[in-house]
Parts: structure tokens; sequence; C-alpha cells
């Protein structure tokens, strides 16, 4: 099921023995499109702590309820690594988080750009090869690929000749994580509309400069099929989207 990533914010996370906080932030890597982390604020449980969810503790996801049961205890999550407060995660953290929990570093996703889309740099793309991998020696310093959803909201989207707007929301995989499409938001440029663009299209990043660069033309986008953000995406959307710009298809 396909879900808007600002959705989950909010959403409770229930331990196996209770609740233990909310989702206030989703992290994610920006080499292979996948969620990495949820950022759950604990409230007065843990004295305001915050502490990080890896998706593959994720268990079936209740909408309705807006619930998410992961396998941890309560007592295991207070003796969990402690998330230093308004520092970036660094690699160090998370390679501690994975031996803690005895989560697999290189779980997650379809795989879908697992061979097509790999950061060189800040400006541009080549293939990814094998997922990176936290060690015991890693630096303490901030992953550079990890990404917050709340910063990156607002970036503007660079097609080949000119700017096409910017990213109001993401689109996710509730079952691999994986980041699907970017919903853009026209309104500077063409007015009342907003469209979706699969990370396939995207050729480089500047975050310095809040921009993302994308291989398409402002006509390919302005004729692509209409996206009605109220309406259910199927399949049936899916391919014709994917058709029109002639990306791969997720599975189908």
């Amino acid at each position: 099921m396909l879900i808007a990533v600002s959705a989950l914010k909010g959403y409770a996370i229930l331990a196996t023995d209770g609740r233990i906080g909310s989702v206030s932030d989703v992290l994610f890597d920006d080499e292979s499109w996948r969620l990495r982390w949820l950022v759950v604020d604990t409230g007065t449980w843990l004295s305001e702590r915050k502490v990080l969810v890896h998706p593959s503790a994720i268990g079936q996801v209740d909408h309705r309820a807006q619930e998410l049961p992961v396998r941890m205890s309560k007592a295991q999550i207070e003796r969990s690594p402690d998330l230093a407060r308004d520092r970036p995660v660094s690699l160090q953290m998370q390679s501690q988080l994975y031996d803690y929990y005895g989560w697999d570093p290189v779980w997650g996703g379809s795989g879908y750009f697992g061979g097509g889309l790999g950061m060189v740099g800040s400006l541009g793309y080549s293939d990814m090869g094998a997922p990176r991998m936290p060690n015991r020696h890693a630096s303490d310093e901030g992953d550079p690929h990890l990404r917050s959803i709340t910063t990156v909201t607002g970036s503007h989207l660079q097609a080949t000749d000119g700017e096409i707007g910017h990213v109001e929301n993401m689109l996710i995989d509730d079952a691999s994580w994986d980041i699907r499409y970017l919903i853009v938001d026209t309104k500077n440029w063409w007015f009342g509309k907003h469209v979706l663009i699969s990370p396939y299209a995207v050729k480089g990043i500047a975050w310095s400069e809040h921009t993302i660069r994308l291989d398409v033309t402002r006509d390919r986008v302005k004729t692509s099929p209409a996206w009605d953000p109220i309406a259910m995406i199927d399949q049936v959307y899916e391919k014709s989207l994917h058709n029109h710009y002639g990306w791969r298809g997720y599975g189908f």
C-alpha cells in the first residue's frame, strides 16, 4: 500500500508490552531511497528522550488506528543506545543500534533502486553496487546520506529546462519501505496541479541548495498522466506513468 510519508508522523509506536511514544520524523537514505529510521518521541515515559526504530522491526501497520507495532520490548528500548539530542545521526550510532537489536544493516526495500541509483558526491548518480555497511569504527559525524523528510520537504525540483515545483510530500510502500514517488506541487509554474516523480528521474541532488535535479523536461511533466491526490493509485495508473517517462516498473 502506498501512503504519504507525512501521514506517519504522530502514529503510535506499540512495543510488545505497551505504547512507547509516537513518530516525530522519518529518515531516509538518499542513495537507495529507502526509509531507514523512524524517529520516535517517547514523551514523558523516557524523560522526553527520542529513539530510533528500524523498519525491519515493524509488524503489520494499522492505518485506521494509526499504530505501528514493533518487535521490541519497553525494557529493550529503555536500555538501547542513546540518541544524542540535537545532533545528526552518525554511522557509529546506527552501527550500535544494529548490534544491540540484532537488526540487519543491509535489510530493506525491494531492491528496485539497488543497481540504478547511487550518490556521487552530492551532484550526480551512478550504480550503487553493494549497500553501505556501518562498522564499529565508523565516524561519529552525521551520516551524509541520511535525510529527514521534514528538511527535504520544500526542496525545489529542476527539470532539464527549468524548475517545475517543490517537494510537498513523498509516497512510500508500507511493505518494502521504499520511497516510490515524490509528490510535487507545481503551483508556481503550473497552477493547481500536482505530479508524481519517481526517484528514477533524479540525476543529482544539491541538498545545501535545497535542489533536486531531474532528467525530464517540463513538457514531459506537463503531458504526464493526470494524478488525483484523492484517488487510490493502482497498478494501471503506475504502468501508464512509467511508460510515459520510460521508467522501469516496480515489479509490474
